[in-house]
C-alpha cells in the first residue's frame, strides 16, 4: 500500500466514526424527548381520571391535583359551561416541567 491509500482510508474511517457518532446522539436525543412526552401523557390521563372520581363542586374554581414527580407540576382550573345550569364544568389542566409549560388538557366534568 502506499501512503496515499492508507490516508484515504483512514480518512473514510475517521468520517465514518463522525458519523455514527451524530446519529447515536440524535437516537439518544429522540429517546429522552419521547419518554418526557410519554411521563407527561401518564400524568395528564392519571390527572383527569382523578378529577373525574371527585365529587362534582358547582362552585368550583379548582380541583385537587394529584401528586407529581419533583421537577412535574400541575394546575387545575374550572369554567362554568354557559347555558347548562351549572350542571357541566371545563376543566383544564396545565403540565410544567421545571415551570416549562409542555401539555394542556381540557375534558369537561358533569353534574351526575
Amino acid at each position: 500500500m502506499t501512503m496515499l491509500e492508507g490516508l484515504i482510508c483512514i480518512g473514510i474511517l475517521g468520517g465514518v466514526v463522525i458519523l455514527m457518532v451524530f446519529a447515536m446522539s440524535g437516537g439518544a436525543l429522540a429517546v429522552n424527548e419521547n419518554e418526557e412526552e410519554t411521563a407527561v401523557q401518564n400524568l395528564a390521563r392519571n390527572q383527569m381520571e382523578y378529577i373525574k372520581s371527585l365529587a362534582y363542586n358547582p362552585g368550583a374554581s379548582t380541583y385537587p391535583t394529584i401528586s407529581t414527580p419533583p421537577e412535574y407540576s400541575i394546575t387545575v382550573s374550572v369554567t362554568a359551561v354557559p347555558d347548562t345550569n351549572n350542571n357541566i364544568q371545563k376543566v383544564t389542566a396545565n403540565f410544567y416541567r421545571n415551570s416549562t409549560l409542555l401539555m394542556t388538557v381540557s375534558d369537561y366534568k358533569v353534574n351526575r
